[in-house]
């Protein structure tokens, strides 16, 4: 695997990233204006302890992705299913129907939340975190039991739950984990508790956490549709070490990333858009939601209408 530039000067440049998207001739008007680069800043050289300094990342281009020949949904196969895993306890917790409505607006597909399931001690390998001294579950053992209880009409089953998560036996903790092939993911929502880390619960609370929340959802969600870690723009899909770097994510896609999920799934690039600009209204996500009006008058301004 190749590794990504370490100092400023090396990052990808204007054209890198122009040809990560691919030529835009012929698509939609819209959807061509969507993917211009103007509103998205590159993404920075990585700090010391951030993901592309420890996990090293070539990136994927658009005609990379399309010759990974990722799942797609399919006339069958078209609803995204959330799987709650372990309680979610009232104002300790994101809300799973706020989550559901974001997916919806996100990937422009319907989503639908499942009957919690409890985790019961043996049924899952666990852990004591050295760090926290708080129980984790491996990753491993949830993505085999989604593996068992994907619906058939599922494009894919997302497990979504408020215990903290460990890949492997070395790592310390991981905030989420999927299976493009499988189409299974399992994403703890643990560590974006400010009380997780002895934080207060201000006032604020539960918008943080559920912002927080959404981010990891729509990721790792996407990297079922076959979509790698971006290197090339400020994106939800970057990599995260550490939660300052998940926090410094967008909500939204950058346009390599965009044409990638666009592209799998098919929708209408403004629906999207508003779609998403309604959802960020009612949570509270003023940044976002101002964003996304931004680009939404743009693509108006354009022509579309």
């Amino acid at each position: 695997m190749a590794a990504f530039p370490a100092i400023a000067s090396e990052r990808p440049e204007t054209e890198e990233r122009l040809k990560a998207i691919g030529p835009t001739n012929g698509l939609p008007p819209a959807l061509q204006r969507a993917l211009a680069t103007e509103d998205f800043a590159p993404l920075p050289a990585p700090g010391p302890q951030d993901w592309l300094a420890v996990h090293p990342e070539p990136g994927q281009s658009f005609e990379e992705f399309q010759r990974s020949q990722p799942n797609r949904p399919e006339e069958q196969r078209r609803i995204i299913y959330l799987q709650p895993l372990g309680n979610f306890p009232e104002k300790q917790s994101p809300s799973t129907e706020m989550l559901r409505q974001y997916a919806a607006a996100f990937f422009q597909m319907e989503v639908k939340i499942l009957t919690s399931v409890n985790i019961v001690p043996g049924d899952f390998t666990s852990r004591t975190n050295r760090t926290t001294n708080r129980r984790q579950i491996l990753t491993r053992d949830m993505l085999r039991w989604l593996q068992g209880h994907l619906p058939e009409d599922a494009f894919c089953l997302l497990g979504i739950t408020m215990e903290d998560l460990y890949p492997n036996p070395s790592w310390n903790f991981v905030f989420g984990e999927a299976s493009l092939r499988e189409r299974v993911g399992v994403y703890s929502f643990a560590r974006y508790d400010p009380a997780f880390y002895g934080g207060a619960q201000e006032g604020d609370y539960q918008k943080l956490l559920l912002w927080r929340s959404a981010k990891v959802l729509t990721h790792e969600t996407a990297h079922m549709f076959g979509l790698a870690h971006c290197i090339y723009f400020k994106c939800v899909m970057n990599g995260s070490n550490h939660l300052q770097e998940s926090d410094a994510r967008p909500l939204h896609l950058c346009p390599v990333c965009l044409r990638k999920l666009q592209w799998s799934i098919g929708f209408d690039v403004v629906k999207h858009y508003e779609h998403l600009h309604q959802f960020c209204q009612r949570a509270g996500f003023e940044d976002e939601a101002a964003w996304i009006a931004r680009r939404l008058k743009e693509l108006r301004e354009d022509g579309y209408k």
